[in-house]
């Protein structure tokens, strides 16, 4: 994806959360920060970024998400299990009504066979409005080729399309 498009996105995303008086709350350990950043690029951008988690060590994901170190034991920091956990997580340390997690190996080291280069997971979950309570919308598992750059680059775009999608 190219800038204009990450922006095209940004705006489109914005838009609808901003129509629907939703807050958005990211959950950033690969991407470190770079989905928060491609949203609030854009002005105006305050009425609807609540805030953006930055958990990048195992230490952040269970201090800033409560995500369980068992959890992270268990299944790995880049697991379905975490990204889910890290955005019910957002949800629940924050007044947002919709959040995006983002867990992967972005390289070039870090790897095992059973996660290559380029794994990441992606769990995205709202608020439910009766019940106030997490709502899980969606898990994706992707292998993304290409350098730590690349990588990174892919999961904001693929980041960006899941919340726009969930936004409307």
């Amino acid at each position: 994806m190219s800038f204009l498009e990450f922006e095209t996105l940004s705006e489109a995303i914005l838009k609808a959360c901003q129509d629907r008086h939703w807050m958005i709350a990211t959950a950033e350990s690969c991407t470190g920060g770079m989905i928060a950043a491609a949203l609030t690029d854009i002005a105006g951008s305050s009425a609807v970024v609540e805030r953006g988690f930055v958990t990048y060590s195992n230490q952040a994901k269970q201090d800033m998400l409560s995500v369980p170190s068992e959890m992270i034991t268990s299944f790995g920091a880049v697991s379905t299990e975490v990204a889910t956990a890290m955005a019910f997580g957002a949800l629940q340390n924050s007044p947002a009504h919709l959040a995006l997690s983002v867990t992967g190996i972005a390289g070039p080291g870090g790897a095992t066979k059973e996660k290559p280069v380029g794994l990441v997971h992606f769990g995205l979950a709202r608020r439910d409005h009766t019940e106030n309570e997490p709502i899980l919308l969606k898990t994706e598992k992707h292998i993304f080729k290409g350098d730590r750059t690349s990588v990174r680059l892919q999961t904001l775009g693929q980041a960006l399309s899941l919340l726009r999608h969930a936004a409307g």
